[in-house]
């Protein structure tokens, strides 16, 4: 059952030529199915960089001709991340490592006591950074079944707590396990029911849908540039500003700082900056920064709705093909109806899952993850068992696709699996 061909084309990314080797002998072009761990470049994000190259320069840091040129080119890729966005005029936009970095970022710059509510369901760079403060209080809520079960939870939650200290919500867009997309807007207008606030962990969701922060009205975003065709080491926080102004800079170093002096004690003294540059300490990343703003261009060029098309295409033939196949259980939380993204876990009977996607890779040139996916909890209650229950393995395939995706690796992933368990 071929493809549509009304639906739009992919987007052209680095590594679609690369041949890889057989357990025959033979050879292949690879084919890459592993965008939710990290997502190809995009043609255009490298030639943009490669562009750039040649006048590379410190940032807020020289008077010289490069110097300036980064420095403007590093703000007119906050001015783009923040259109992107859909940034609200008062948000900041500061930039980072990555989502987990992000994420990190904002835990450190918590008031004092805040209560923070996380379902169990999330990646672990959301369920992590909040419990490492002992002011902090974390409440860990049971995975929903449904997405108004999640907005129901979240509900009870908030009811339950002290109406009078700060909280904060953190949720994903979409499931790196699943791809199912969550009630973003709902959980968001729950938390302000309730005076919390919202963070969307949307390292799923930007490079698969449009994020506007002030239609989902969340009061933070964050996501990594790896995911959104941007491999360049850089990633996102952007939201609102007061609760990051009033925190102690995430690093302390140079460019974060306005003013160190020497008192008569010998002691030194601080001012730190304000905006985002109090959390940017250290030399920026302009190149990464810039790869991120030559993705957000690109995406948008492109036109979501017509990524967005080509890619429900993309994965209701895959999970209707995987459904035919016995063997195969797709795992979901939401039920077979849920909207989702191009990211699709599954177990096989009879097959460990890294020897399975082992033998996709060996015999099939096919790139998939296997395991966890950084998303313990989740992948345990899809399961329904513990590691101990089944031998000390507990883990799962996952095949994952976007905007780069050509046809014919849908089609050979797609054969092999019927190959391998007919």
């Amino acid at each position: 059952m071929p493809l549509s061909a009304a639906v739009s084309a992919p987007l052209p990314v680095l590594g679609r030529d690369v041949l890889v080797p057989l357990a025959d002998g033979s050879e292949v072009t690879y084919a890459a199915l592993d965008y939710a761990a990290s997502a190809p470049a995009l043609q255009r994000v490298w030639d943009e960089v490669a562009a750039y190259a040649p006048y590379y320069g410190s940032v807020h840091r020289g008077a010289g001709y490069l110097s300036r040129l980064s420095t403007e080119l590093f703000e007119n890729s906050r001015r783009t991340v923040a259109e992107f966005l859909g940034c609200r005029p008062d948000d900041q936009v500061v930039f980072t490592r990555s989502t987990t970095d992000s994420l990190n970022l904002l835990a450190g710059a918590l008031p004092w006591r805040t209560r923070v509510f996380v379902f169990e369901t999330e990646h672990h760079a959301a369920l992590l950074p909040w419990g490492r403060r002992d002011d902090v209080r974390v409440t860990w809520l049971d995975a929903p079944r449904a997405p108004g079960e999640a907005v129901d939870i979240l509900e009870r939650a908030l009811a339950a707590r002290d109406p009078h200290g700060p909280a904060l919500v953190c949720v994903t867009g979409a499931s790196n396990v699943t791809g199912e997309l969550w009630p973003v807007r709902e959980l968001a207008a729950a938390a302000h029911a309730h005076g919390a606030r919202i963070v969307l962990d949307a390292a799923q969701l930007a490079p698969h849908h449009p994020v506007d922060i002030s239609e989902l009205d969340v009061d933070w975003v964050a996501f990594s540039g790896h995911k959104l065709y941007a491999p360049f080491g850089a990633g996102v926080l952007a939201g609102r500003a007061d609760w990051l102004g009033e925190a102690e800079p995430y690093l302390a170093g140079g460019g974060a700082s306005r003013r160190v002096v020497r008192d008569g004690r010998g002691l030194v003294r601080v001012e730190w900056q304000e905006g985002a540059a109090r959390h940017e300490a250290g030399s920026p990343n302009v190149i990464g920064v810039h790869a991120i703003a030559a993705a957000c261009k690109a995406l948008t060029e492109a036109g979501f709705d017509a990524l967005v098309e080509r890619e429900r295409a993309l994965v209701d033939r895959v999970r209707a093909e995987l459904a035919e196949l016995p063997r195969v259980r797709v795992l979901s939380l939401f039920g077979e109806g849920a909207p989702r993204v191009g990211v699709i876990s599954f177990v096989v009977e009879g097959w460990d899952s890294g020897r399975f996607a082992a033998a996709l890779s060996e015999g099939y040139g096919i790139g998939v993850r296997d395991g966890l996916f950084c998303a313990h909890p989740l992948v345990r209650v899809l399961l329904g068992r513990e590691p101990e229950e089944c031998g000390g393995s507990l883990n799962a395939v996952r095949v994952s696709f976007g905007v780069g995706t050509p046809d014919e690796h849908i089609e050979r992933f797609l054969r092999a699996v019927r190959e391998l368990a007919p």
